[in-house]
């Protein structure tokens, strides 16, 4: 996701503080695949499943990180030129669901690729959604999000 600050543009930072969402290794994925957390992103999120193999995993991964706000996660897997120096996760957002539009390149054969998406999420009791489309990279090896320009 591209925004430095975890909200989105059209969300006013205004709700309650909330606790992260309790998600364990048995929880059905944020990110939406078929496996479980721990299984799924989880294993990227703790590094037992080294890096994400494609781009669009990491996007996924990088999802996830943000549902359980996971910064450690988001940080390690950011282009270092585009990386802030945290994440500001906003208390009153709750993300509600991945759906993944479009990916170019991005594969095991390729050094860039592209993931367009849609992340809706819930902001004060009112639902919004985020489409991006993110630029990745290889960066020592493994993919890393670069940047991505926002749909308004």
């Amino acid at each position: 996701m591209s925004r430095r600050k975890a909200r989105p543009r059209t969300a006013p930072r205004t709700a309650p503080a909330s606790a992260a969402p309790v998600v364990t290794p048995e929880s059905p994925c944020p990110c939406g695949l078929g496996p479980a957390y721990g299984a799924c992103c989880g294993r990227f999120h703790t590094g037992t499943g080294g890096t994400a193999p494609t781009a669009e995993l990491l996007m996924r991964s990088r999802y996830s990180a943000f549902v359980v706000r996971d910064e450690a996660h988001l940080l390690r897997t950011w282009a270092p030129e585009t990386r802030p120096a945290e994440v500001d996760f906003d208390p009153g957002l709750r993300w509600a669901g991945l759906e993944i539009e479009d990916t170019t390149e991005g594969t095991a054969f390729h050094r860039r690729g592209t993931v367009t998406f849609t992340a809706r999420y819930v902001h004060g009791g009112e639902p919004g959604a985020l489409r991006e489309r993110s630029r990745f990279a290889r960066h020592e090896g493994a993919w890393v999000y670069v940047d991505g320009d926002v749909a308004e």
